[in-house]
């Protein structure tokens, strides 16, 4: 396959078209970003496609460029019947576990979507909704809808970690979006963590919170 072909083969709504033959009229991809990361909130997003907007390229967004999920995010905006996004915070992971802040993030991102969505399908995981969805392991790679969804996450937390590149310049947010690279753990042996990291995440626990020299390497 082609660089071109690679770029806008779209995945079939096999899963989408079951659900609607079954009579579901609003069915809703849901996903979720970051969940490996050190650094702050675990986002979640939720779409609902238009039958009659198909969006070409759609593919699990950890597969393509920044340049190409930022194309496509705001196709998916302009052309989707509703969309979603909202976040579990790195207290909330920490209170709760990631798994757990995952499906509240999607949650929230389901629960915010105009219309209300009558089927979901979600990335491998079960929302805690009154509503009758599937799980599809790898749904960003199998279905439309999720990988709308895990597009929209992903260039929203991406966007957070640069806002945040400039509040913490030194730990390299920007470039690992707080994912444990070695500039980042190195950075969080230096540094100590910030409010923001993962106290719960292995090697952030170990590390003391705001070591004496923070202050001096921050201005």
């Amino acid at each position: 396959m082609g660089a071109k072909a690679a770029r806008t083969r779209t995945i079939r709504s096999t899963y989408e078209r079951a659900a609607q033959k079954q009579g579901y009229l609003f069915i809703a991809g849901a996903d979720e970003a970051g969940r490996g990361s050190l650094f702050g909130p675990v986002f979640a997003a939720a779409v609902i496609l238009k039958a009659d907007a198909p969006i070409r390229g759609l593919r699990d967004s950890k597969e393509l460029p920044r340049e190409r999920r930022e194309v496509l995010a705001s196709r998916i905006r302009e052309r989707a019947h509703a969309w979603a996004v909202a976040v579990a915070e790195a207290r909330e992971i920490d209170a709760i576990n990631i798994y757990q802040a995952s499906r509240l993030a999607i949650r929230r991102a389901i629960e915010k979507l105009n219309p209300t969505p009558d089927y979901l399908l979600v990335d491998a995981l079960t929302i805690d909704l009154p509503l009758p969805q599937q799980g599809i392991i790898h749904g960003d790679a199998l279905c439309p809808t999720i990988a709308a969804a895990s597009i929209l996450a992903k260039v929203d937390r991406d966007a957070c970690m640069r806002e945040w590149d400039a509040v913490y310049p030194q730990y390299g947010l920007c470039r690992h979006k707080g994912y444990p690279t070695p500039e980042h753990i190195e950075a969080l042996d230096r540094y100590g963590p910030t409010p923001h990291h993962r106290m719960s995440y292995e090697p952030v626990r170990q590390l003391p919170l705001f070591p004496a020299f923070q202050e001096d390497a921050c201005h």
